[in-house]
């Protein structure tokens, strides 16, 4: 098979060249564009989940030896939820080329979270399964770089640190609040508000509730600690 030249040019950007370009094909392809011919992502993207969660705990590991589970927990998480790999994804600019049925596209469906963070881990099982283990380790360490030493010691969800951050000011607790939900029932899309008893309160918009309300928490606190 032979790629085309955005996907060869992909190829340079991640720095794995496929032996079995139709990995990279699969991995590419959304569910929306899908066909009996034409299988999707999903499958790869299961199992690039695990492949991402061994090589980041053993990341971690060889980072912080003194480290305990209770301060490597958090950091796993903040390394390897969906929020960490679409923002990867868009490093390397895959919503290009990623592969997407006409109302994905119409939706702005290279831009959404939850695609590219599900893409993102389908990459990573396409280079295992073409590689194998040592090359999926490689770009994972190479496209994550700095992030494994910089991630926080306490990494804390945002939800959890808005929540925190208003309870040592006696404030009550931020609520949340569904705006809108839109997109086909295969890839629902929502927008969340978090807000606080004052009013104030900021959006969010996912594809799942939980990544909306994170990503409104975040934006909300951004907020909060520049009106200080």
């Amino acid at each position: 098979m032979k790629l085309s030249a955005d996907l060869c040019a992909f190829q340079a950007r991640i720095g794995h060249t496929f032996a079995r370009p139709e990995l990279l094909l699969r991995a590419l392809t959304h569910g929306s564009v899908s066909s009996a011919d034409r299988a999707d992502n999903q499958r790869l993207e299961f199992l690039g989940d695990r492949v991402l969660g061994l090589v980041m705990a053993t990341a971690l590991l060889d980072h912080d030896k003194q480290a305990s589970e209770g301060q490597l927990a958090p950091r796993f998480n903040a390394l390897v939820r969906k929020e960490t790999c679409a923002d990867v994804a868009r490093q390397i600019d895959l919503g290009a080329v990623l592969k997407l049925g006409r109302s994905e596209m119409l939706s702005g469906g290279r831009r959404k979270q939850a695609l590219l963070g599900d893409a993102m881990e389908a990459v990573i099982a396409a280079v295992y399964r073409d590689g194998g283990f040592d090359a999926a380790r490689d770009l994972i360490l190479r496209l994550w770089g700095g992030r494994i030493a910089e991630v926080e010691s306490d990494a804390r969800d945002a939800k959890t640190a808005l929540q925190e951050w208003v309870q040592a000011r006696g404030w009550q607790p931020p609520g949340y609040v569904l705006i809108e939900r839109s997109g086909p029932d295969h890839a629902p899309v929502f927008t969340i508000a978090a807000r606080l008893a004052d009013g104030r309160q900021c959006q969010a918009t996912a594809g799942s509730k939980r990544q909306a309300e994170q990503a409104a928490a975040a934006a909300l606190l951004q907020r909060l600690e520049a009106d200080k």
